[in-house]
């Protein structure tokens, strides 16, 4: 419960949009450290999988979820950004709004927010899907007002006769177990 706490206390909105960087290489975490050393916040959806440890016995290490795809803060000077993937020594690409766009799409500061929170690697009964997963699953809008998801906002999914709570950004997507009882319905502007 300590642990969950912490990761809580660790997510900060900093009110800042996010880019999705799809990567080309299998190097996760030197493209981390390059980010890293430009200034540049990151964030790498992971969870806790079971290895063999030294003495034979399992034991719990944190891995990425998808080894393709990290999360960067947005700076206040796009065109720095830009100069700043152009001299990366990894082949990576930033998610464009569409393929024709050259401009990079932006995951909107509380859309990502609440999706850090999602990815907590503490919370266990959770699920990562695709993209193209998440839009075949039909669901209402939803905001959790009661319990310990109380706050969080999205769709209303049913999987494996259990229902989740699903966040959706480019590129990946989360959902997290949920009581429908403790769901209403967001209204639709008009």
């Amino acid at each position: 419960m300590a642990e969950a706490a912490r990761y809580t206390e660790e997510i900060v909105d900093g009110g800042a949009s996010w880019y999705a960087v799809r990567l080309f290489t299998l190097r996760l975490e030197d493209v981390r450290t390059f980010f890293r050393e430009q200034g540049l916040e990151c964030f790498i959806p992971e969870k806790y999988i079971d290895i063999e440890g030294h003495n034979g016995r399992p034991r719990q290490v944190l891995r990425p979820v998808v080894r393709n795809l990290i999360f960067v803060k947005q700076l206040a000077d796009e065109k720095l950004f830009r100069k700043i993937i152009q001299t990366a020594n990894y082949k990576i690409s930033v998610l464009r709004k569409s393929k024709d766009s050259q401009e990079y799409a932006l995951i909107p500061h509380g859309q990502m927010y609440e999706f850090r929170l999602m990815c907590n690697p503490e919370i266990t009964m959770r699920k990562f899907l695709s993209s193209e997963e998440a839009r075949m699953k039909a669901g209402d809008e939803v905001y959790v007002r009661f319990g310990p998801l109380k706050g969080l906002s999205g769709r209303l999914v049913r999987s494996s006769k259990k229902y989740y709570l699903l966040k959706e950004v480019p590129g990946l997507s989360v959902m997290l177990k949920v009581s429908r009882w403790c769901c209403v319905p967001v209204e639709k502007k008009k």
